[in-house]
């Protein structure tokens, strides 16, 4: 279930070779042997989650903190900007021509400040089944692109979303069996990587676990860690909890990540800016040793989910809504 794959087969072959390939194959080993270590239990155990400087919430805190520094806003805006959220690889901001020396740079700082970065894969073709997060790329560059980001993290310890809604809206835009294929490259791609891989499962107010457990079987969920709930959604980390179990029970045991970054009060059913929401638990893996290895906030909590309920385009900071999450958390 891990996409931590061992590397000990390579470092015993390369151990019987000369002085400077020894070194280099103990390495190599001894990395496999802390990899597959990890995957016995919780991959995320003990791990401490990138805070991005480039972030869309540290953008608009230093721009707070420059027009009015002594406000409850700008110090808000501070705390919100200190949570380690997910970086999302879109093409549009992360081309092909240089998502590879993007995503190694952005895991090398990440590596300096002994971090882990998490990544959201969201470039697919047809992305969004051209709702409010319409675009991606086409589908002969598509493979090539993710393979780049694979490439970055080949040796870089990481956490991938893969194309949150992809499967999941597969059942409504009729494309399930193109998306599934188009998943299988994704796993593929990142089978060879230290990279700890989810797949996007949808939430548990769209798919029942049966559906969600069939269309994760048939992407390949079985190699990688798991999947992830709730991804830019609402619901309370019960009924997500409940979901997650059921669907890993339909999946091998496949685990799972929950995105609480505005579930704090569970939703309303809306999934598109609904008002009255909160910011939910802070990003952290599990210490249980259950099903669910972490907490995460997925989707950047101040960005709006599109042009509905008042709100700007698809992945714009949203500087009320974000004070408004807060406020309703108890920040």
């Amino acid at each position: 279930m891990d996409s931590t794959g061992s590397r000990l087969g390579l470092s015993l072959g390369i151990i019987t070779l000369a002085a400077p390939i020894v070194a280099l194959g103990l390495f190599i080993g001894s990395f496999a042997v802390t990899a597959t270590s990890a995957a016995a239990g919780n991959p995320l155990a003990g791990r401490s989650f990138y805070t991005n400087p480039n972030s869309t919430a540290q953008v608009a805190a230093t721009a707070a903190a420059v027009a009015d520094p002594d406000s409850a806003a700008a110090a808000t805006l501070g705390k919100l900007a200190e949570q380690p959220t997910a970086i999302w690889l879109m093409p549009e901001k992360y081309p092909l021509n240089t998502v590879q020396a993007d995503v190694t740079a952005i895991a090398d700082a990440a590596e300096e400040v002994g971090q882990t970065p998490v990544f959201v894969v969201y470039g697919i073709p047809d992305r969004d089944c051209g709702n409010f997060s319409a675009g991606g790329l086409s589908e002969t560059d598509y493979p090539t692109w993710v393979a780049s980001i694979a490439t970055a993290l080949t040796l870089k310890a990481s956490v991938v979303i893969l194309e949150p809604d992809a499967l999941a809206l597969a059942t409504e835009c009729g494309n399930v069996e193109q998306r599934v294929a188009q998943i299988q490259q994704g796993v593929a791609a990142f089978a060879p990587t230290v990279a700890t891989v989810y797949l996007d499962a949808g939430h548990s107010d769209w798919l029942t676990p049966a559906t969600a457990a069939d269309l994760l079987n048939r992407a390949g969920v079985a190699q990688v860690r798991g999947f992830a709930t709730n991804v830019s959604n609402y619901n309370d980390s019960a009924a997500e909890q409940a979901f997650g179990e059921a669907v890993s029970a339909l999946t091998g045991g496949a685990h799972f990540v929950v995105d609480t970054s505005r579930n704090g009060r569970g939703g309303n059913g809306e999934w598109c800016n609904p008002a009255g929401q909160a910011l939910g638990g802070t990003p952290e893996a599990t210490t249980d040793g259950a099903l669910r290895d972490a907490n995460l906030w997925v989707k950047e909590p101040g960005e709006s989910d599109g042009t509905c309920n008042g709100g700007p385009a698809a992945g714009e900071w949203w500087n009320e809504r974000a004070l408004e999450l807060a406020a309703a958390a108890g920040w």
